[in-house]
């Protein structure tokens, strides 16, 4: 299930990446997602 939420991030940083997302066709919450997925991972030694 997905959960909505709020976030604030400075703008140009999220002008900056919402262009990236967009210029390389990847929805920008997958890409949140999978980075929070990846810092996770490292963080527990690639424990799941």
């Amino acid at each position: 299930m997905k959960e909505k939420v709020t976030l604030s991030i400075e703008k140009e940083v999220y002008k900056k990446f919402r262009k990236y997302c967009d210029d390389n066709a990847i929805m920008l919450s997958k890409k949140i997602e999978l980075i929070m997925k990846r810092i996770m991972d490292e963080e527990n030694g690639g424990k799941k």
